[in-house]
């Protein structure tokens, strides 16, 4: 669980890094090679990125549900009372 919460703050950082990247002249990562100024697609570039990162997150969510729902069943099933 520790693991998947990590990686959804870990996602939401990401845009963050490459922009500050960015700003200070670099690559973005390696989005935009050359930097900005010569960017060969530079609006598609970001849009992938966000519909990638997008995804993961929802992935990671979806798995941070189940294992709750899994946990809760788990422990529900534990405390019944038996006659």
């Amino acid at each position: 669980m520790f693991l998947l919460v990590v990686a959804a703050v870990a996602i939401g950082i990401v845009p963050i890094l490459v922009l500050i990247d960015l700003l200070d002249g670099g690559t973005g990562w390696g989005l935009c090679p050359g930097g900005l100024e010569v960017c060969d697609k530079p609006y598609s570039t970001g849009a992938e990125l966000i519909v990638v990162l997008s995804i993961a997150l929802f992935l990671v969510l979806a798995g941070i549900r189940l294992l709750m729902r899994l946990a809760r069943r788990l422990r529900d099933d534990s405390y019944q009372v038996s006659q």
